[in-house]
């Protein structure tokens, strides 16, 4: 029985306790670095990144899920693709308030209209689109097809959000990983956050899978 439970919830367990060294890590053992007087505005770095990471995450596993759906019309695909588009929602709007954090002391405000930020709240409202489509579709397996479309079709913003920094002038800061402008402590602090964001992320889509399963089962016995 415990090793069942265990089985079961190891990945939450892991999630939480990286999440627990990240804080230490993000606090107490990276650097502080003052930004324009600020000297705590540059540790929301270490929780933005792993938040941009896991909604980029979610959006291609729907993405391919949805592939999956309309391919095989086989519900575990939409299942898996449903839900992960509800934890991708979250975590662009954590995207989307974390970078506002931290615009307020870098840029003196807290939203501009710069193409990261702006592709960012576009891909926000294209998985708000998705679930306004299962919602108002009517008849549920039509609306499962209709949301497999847009979430295949609205993938197209991943990358350009990503790129965008690349593709147009922007305010937005480059990236330093790729560009070696961290010292040791901080990727390291930076790769212990994109685990524990990463673990969060698996043990909430492996829980709201479970409960949309047991959802549809109680659908199902109800209708009979």
């Amino acid at each position: 029985m415990e090793q069942n439970v265990f089985r079961k919830y190891w990945l939450a367990v892991l999630g939480v306790v990286l999440i627990l060294v990240a804080l230490w890590m993000v606090f107490l053992y990276v650097p502080t670095v003052t930004q324009d007087g600020h000297p705590f505005a540059q540790r929301i770095f270490y929780f933005h990144v792993p938040v941009d990471w896991v909604a980029f995450l979610s959006f291609f596993i729907v993405f391919i899920a949805s592939i999956a759906y309309l391919r095989t019309r086989d519900r575990k695909w939409d299942n898996i693709a449903h839900s992960s588009a509800e934890l991708g929602i979250i975590f662009t709007s954590l995207m989307l308030l974390t970078g506002m954090i931290w615009a307020r002391p870098a840029w003196g405000v807290y939203w501009v209209w710069d193409p990261r930020l702006t592709t960012a709240l576009v891909l926000w409202f294209i998985y708000v689109a998705y679930l306004l489509v299962r919602s108002y579709a009517g008849e549920e397996v039509r609306g499962a097809r209709f949301a497999a479309v847009l979430g295949i079709v609205g993938f197209i913003d991943v990358p350009i959000v990503a790129l965008a920094i690349v593709l147009w002038r922007t305010q937005h800061p480059a990236p330093l990983v790729f560009e070696g402008g961290l010292d040791g402590k901080m990727m390291a602090t930076l790769m212990v956050s994109l685990a524990a964001f990463t673990c969060l992320f698996a043990s909430l889509l492996r829980v709201r899978f479970s409960l949309r399963k047991a959802e549809y089962l109680l659908r199902s016995i109800e209708q009979e």
